[in-house]
């Protein structure tokens, strides 16, 4: 069976929230300076840190 790859998408991640002290949606996860730069540089970066937020993944397979 073929592993599928989950896309980084910060929209989906459980890392990604709204902070509503700012008022705009922020990163929660711990980068470091490098991951950041990659992060900030590149429209293709994959974090290292993304997990799926989406609570009912788990029970649609069932």
């Amino acid at each position: 069976m073929k592993k599928v790859k989950e896309v980084s998408n910060c929209d989906t991640c459980q890392y990604y929230y709204y902070d509503e002290e700012y008022g705009y949606y922020v990163c929660d996860a711990d980068l470091d300076e490098d991951d950041m730069a990659r992060f900030m540089l590149s429209g293709h970066f994959d974090c290292p840190f993304y997990r799926n937020g989406d609570e009912y993944r788990i029970a649609r397979k069932q």
